[in-house]
């Protein structure tokens, strides 16, 4: 039986499910949005890593040799599964990833932080970015999908649901001046039509070993197909770059989507 992982705060928790029957997957574009937002953190520098849409696809740049840790944040009041994968490769068992197989069962409004690749119920070998030739995908013979963090989101069978949402503050960003947008898009598709694309340089390596405790949970996923799927491309910045991405422009990942009724009480509003 495979088996499933489900975080509580900075604890993940494993949950055991029934094989779930054949599928076809949708390609991620055309479900990208659902309850659960992707954010990778620089671990080295404490930030957290811009987001730049370019062509159809998300990118974020990274620097070799530094830590990194995958975010994923539950917006909405039910648990879910999270099969993630990194370049190619399910984080829990180490399989060439498919969304069937086993992953992290996230409560309602539940924010954790992925650190590694899963060793064990007590412990992760990190996620670092490494040299394509160090990843691990490329030590074990797998090298074709470097560059890539992916989740497939699973909605619960028979779920109960969380009627009280926990107060988050909204988030503001300055958009950049409409003639600014308008010089970066276009020097973005002249780049992008005179140059190749450029060789990857980034994957994610094996790193030392650190305690992340989860345990085992039961979990019935409600659907064969996954209600959400996101990819995630990263590289250098030197290479994000090559490819006519615009650095100092980051794509504003909305943190959902405005409800009429969004099921809670009024909260109270922020001192001045």
């Amino acid at each position: 039986m495979k088996r499933l992982l489900l975080p509580l705060l900075s604890v993940a928790l494993l949950a055991g499910f029934r094989p779930a029957p054949p599928m076809i997957t949708p390609p991620p574009s055309r479900i990208a949005s659902g309850p659960v937002f992707l954010t990778l953190l620089d671990r080295d520098t404490g930030g957290r890593l811009p987001q730049y849409a370019h062509d159809g696809q998300r990118w974020t740049p990274g620097e070799r040799g530094h830590r990194y840790s995958v975010r994923l944040r539950n917006a909405s009041p039910q648990r879910v599964l999270v099969v993630l994968s990194v370049d190619g490769i399910n984080a829990i068992s180490g399989e060439q990833a498919t969304p069937d197989q086993t992953g992290y069962v996230l409560n309602p409004w539940q924010t954790t932080d992925i650190a590694g690749w899963r060793k064990s119920n007590e412990e992760v070998a990190q996620f670092v970015f490494s040299s394509p030739r160090d990843s691990y995908a490329a030590r074990t013979g797998r090298g074709d999908n470097l560059g890539v963090v992916g989740i497939a989101v699973f909605n619960e069978a028979n779920a109960v649901r969380w009627e009280h949402r926990p107060a988050t503050p909204p988030r503001r960003a300055a958009p950049a001046p409409a003639a600014t947008q308008d010089a970066a898009r276009s020097e973005s598709r002249v780049m992008a039509e005179s140059a190749p694309a450029p060789v990857q340089r980034l994957g994610t390596g094996h790193g030392e070993r650190e305690a992340s405790s989860v345990r085992d949970t039961a979990f019935e996923r409600a659907t064969s197909a996954p209600a959400q799927v996101i990819q995630l491309r990263y590289d250098s910045a030197r290479n994000l770059r090559a490819r006519g991405i615009v650095l100092d422009r980051p794509a504003r990942v909305p943190e959902r989507e405005p409800q009429a009724f969004p099921d809670q009480y009024v909260p109270d509003p922020p001192r001045r």
